[in-house]
């Protein structure tokens, strides 16, 4: 799409739909089920260091879910979401086919390449990167003027 306005709504609007789903993840890890419970579920499927673990992936989806929202640090939690994603992809839903309803990987890789995308297009100008534009040192020219 040529048009930036529209480009930088879509944009928008991947960015919102997105981080609300990694935002609603992190929450239930960390309120809904506890961390003691994501502990525990993560060392039953083989996740290495599972409190660390579920201590850091709780606080990414959280943190970078805010983040996809407003608009701010995009490549950088793009990039970490889409790797909490392959972590999730490769230990608990590979070998359960695509369908979610069955446990697959469908919502795990639709997170994971919308996530990636977000990371090399950026924030767009309707966030806190397309706002602050070139003052970011991973805003580039290209990415602040879309």
């Amino acid at each position: 799409m040529n048009n930036p306005a529209v480009r930088n709504l879509g944009i928008l609007i991947a960015r919102v739909g997105i981080g609300v789903i990694f935002l609603a993840h992190g929450w239930q890890k960390a309120f809904t089920n506890g961390l003691d419970k994501q502990t525990a579920g993560f060392e039953s499927m083989g996740v290495p260091l599972p409190g660390i673990s579920a201590f850091v992936v709780t606080w990414l989806e959280i943190i970078g879910g805010l983040a996809l929202i407003v608009g701010a640090a995009v490549p950088v939690f793009g990039i970490l979401l889409f790797l909490d994603m392959v972590g999730a992809f490769f230990i608990a839903h590979i070998d359960k086919g695509i369908f979610a309803s069955e446990g697959g990987y469908e919502l795990v890789l639709a997170l994971g390449v919308g996530s990636l995308l977000l990371a090399v297009v950026g924030s767009g100008k309707f966030g806190v990167d397309g706002l602050l534009g070139a003052k970011l040192p991973w805003a580039t020219k290209e990415t602040a003027s879309v």
